[in-house]
Parts: C-alpha cells; sequence; structure tokens
C-alpha cells in the first residue's frame, strides 16, 4: 500500500512539474471592427470591408489592413509595420513605427506627423487623396505609379526621397 501512495504521490509531482514548464506562446492576432482604447496587442489584422479604429493603442508586432478595409492610427504604437494591399484607407497620425509602412494597390491615405523607423512605402494606389506630411522617417519615403499622385510637405527623412515622394 505504501508503495502504490508512494507511486501516486510521484506521479502527482511529475505531472505538476510539467505543467508549470513555460511553453512558448505563439503571438495572437487580434481582428479589428470598431475601435481599440489603450491596451497591449501582439498582431491586428483589419479584415476585408471592416474599419478599425486605434487609440493609443501598442502593438508589439505587425498591422496588416486587407482589401477594402479602413484603418485610423491615432498616438497608437506599433513595434512592427503597418501593410496593406487593396485598401480603401489608411490614417495614420501620431504614431511610432518601429519598422516600415507600406501601402500598395489601395485608395486614400494619410501618413502625417509620425515616427517611422524603416521605409513609408506608396506603391500603385489608384484612388482617393495621398498626403505624406511632416514624419521623421529613418529609412526611405518612396511612392510610384499611384494616381493622383502624393501631396505634402515637412518630411525628414533621412534615407531617400524618390519618385512621386522626392519633393515632399
Amino acid at each position: 500500500m505504501k508503495t502504490l501512495s508512494t507511486t501516486v504521490a510521484t506521479a502527482s509531482v511529475i505531472l505538476g512539474a510539467s505543467l508549470l514548464v513555460a511553453t512558448p506562446a505563439s503571438a495572437e492576432e487580434r481582428i479589428c471592427r470598431g475601435t481599440i482604447g489603450a491596451v497591449t496587442l501582439d498582431n491586428v489584422k483589419v479584415p476585408s470591408g471592416a474599419t478599425c479604429t486605434l487609440k493609443g493603442t501598442r502593438v508589439k508586432g505587425n498591422i496588416v489592413v486587407n482589401s477594402k478595409a479602413t484603418l485610423r492610427a491615432n498616438g497608437a504604437v506599433v513595434n512592427g509595420n503597418i501593410q496593406s494591399e487593396g485598401h480603401r484607407l489608411v490614417v495614420v497620425n501620431n504614431t511610432r513605427v518601429g519598422g516600415s509602412i507600406q501601402l500598395k494597390q489601395g485608395g486614400g491615405l494619410t501618413v502625417s506627423a509620425n515616427k517611422v523607423e524603416g521605409d513609408v512605402q506608396i506603391f500603385s494606389n489608384k484612388s482617393g487623396t495621398k498626403t505624406i506630411r511632416n514624419n521623421r522617417i529613418d529609412g526611405n519615403l518612396q511612392c510610384k505609379s499611384n494616381t493622383p499622385a502624393p501631396i505634402g510637405s515637412g518630411n525628414v527623412v533621412d534615407g531617400n526621397k524618390e519618385d512621386q515622394c522626392r519633393r515632399l
């Protein structure tokens, strides 16, 4: 009987110890529809056709904006990238971006008063106004094949200002 009790107790200790071992957590993706305030998230995805507003939100990873979706980020901190292909509208204002902003084949956009540690790339956006104003960009500011061409001023760029953005 004592051997059975010892075996059960030993098994319980081993099982309990295995539950205490930390397993790596995968980064979670938050689907955004509506408004998110001052919270910290891993990654954010704006699904097709949705509108997402981030107010003072901290994103440890990336923001991905799907086709025909709208993103409004104001006073956010994004450790990774903001990326879109086929967006309806993207507005990034007074936000710190640790990676790059890459917006292509979409609609209107405003990128203003941000600190971007990577590049700002605006490619082949075919509708809506494209405004790029008063940003601090550590990488390059690259704009190609946008209709109409982007407008703006006051951008401080450590890398190169290229193509449609060379005078911004």
